[in-house]
C-alpha cells in the first residue's frame, strides 16, 4: 500500500457501472495470459468491462456477472453514459488520488475506459445469448460449487465498504470461494480514499476459521492511491500458493 495517502476520496453513493479493458485486468490481477488459455474464468461485478469479450479472442472461457445484465442494450448504453459522466467528473475533481503508472495521462485512462464500454456493448447481445453475460449479484451467484478455475472481482469489495457492511463482505468472500476450483482474486484492497480496508484482519481471521486461506499480494499497478494490491483467497493454503502467476 502507499504510505502517504490523501484525505479526500471519491464520492460514489452507489456502485458505478464502469468498466476496464482486458490488458488492465492482466495488470491489476497480476495474471499470466498463457496460463489463462483453456481455463474457465469468472468476472464478478464486471459492469461494462471488455474482459469477457476480449478473453474469448485469447481462447479463454470467461463469464461475466453483473446485476445489470439482462437489461436491454439501449438501457445499458444509457447507464454507461450516465455513470461514465459521473465517474469521470469524480476523478477530475480528485486528481490528487490518481497515479499515472499504467496510463501516461488522465485522457489516456478515460479513453481506455470508454473503449472498454464500447467493446462490451458491441458484444453484449450476442454474449448474453451465449451465456457470456449473466445477470446476478453477490453474495449469491447462480453457479455450482467449484465451477471456475479462477474467480476475479474488481472495484466492488472494499471500495464500497461505506455502504456494504462487514457481514456482506464476509458472505461475498465465501461465495466467491465456493464457485472457484482454485484462486479468487479481489482488487483493490482499499476504500475510495485509498486507505486499506479497515476490517481486513478480522475478515482474514473469520475466513481462516472456515478453512479459507488468504494473502494480500502487491501488484505492478496503481491507478488511484492505495490500489497496488489484491486479496487472494483459496480453499486451503496450497491453492493460494499455486497461483496463475507469482508477482
Amino acid at each position: 500500500m502507499s504510505s502517504l495517502l490523501p484525505f479526500n476520496e471519491l464520492k460514489l453513493p452507489s456502485v458505478a457501472f464502469f468498466g476496464r479493458m482486458f490488458e488492465e485486468y492482466l495488470k491489476f490481477f497480476s495474471l499470466d495470459l498463457p496460463s489463462l488459455r483453456g481455463r474457465r474464468i469468472l468476472d464478478v461485478a464486471a459492469g461494462p468491462a471488455s474482459f469477457a469479450a476480449e478473453a474469448r479472442d485469447h481462447g479463454i472461457d470467461a463469464v461475466a456477472v453483473d446485476p445489470m445484465y439482462g437489461l436491454p442494450l439501449d438501457t445499458l448504453s444509457a447507464h454507461v453514459l450516465i455513470d461514465y459522466r459521473r465517474m469521470i467528473a469524480e476523478m477530475r475533481g480528485n486528481e490528487s488520488l490518481l497515479r499515472y503508472r499504467y496510463f501516461p495521462s488522465f485522457e489516456a485512462a478515460e479513453q481506455s475506459r470508454r473503449s472498454a464500454a464500447a467493446r462490451f456493448l458491441a458484444d453484449y447481445e450476442t454474449g448474453f445469448l451465449q451465456g457470456r453475460y449473466v445477470g446476478a449479484s453477490l453474495p449469491r451467484l447462480p453457479f455450482g460449487d467449484a465451477t471456475f478455475n479462477t474467480v476475479l472481482c474488481a472495484h466492488l469489495l472494499f471500495l464500497y465498504s461505506g455502504t456494504l457492511d462487514y457481514a456482506w463482505h464476509l458472505e461475498a468472500c465465501r461465495e466467491l470461494v465456493r464457485v472457484s476450483i482454485g484462486e479468487v482474486r479481489i482488487h483493490p484492497v482499499c476504500g475510495l480514499g485509498g486507505r486499506p480496508y479497515a476490517d481486513l484482519p478480522r475478515l482474514q481471521r473469520d475466513l481462516a476459521a472456515e478453512g479459507i486461506a488468504s494473502e494480500v499480494r502487491t501488484v505492478d499497478y496503481e491507478f488511484f492511491a492505495g490500489s497496488n494490491s489484491m486479496l487472494v483467497l483459496g480453499k486451503h493454503p496450497k491453492s493460494v500458493a499455486s497461483g496463475l502467476s507469482h508477482p
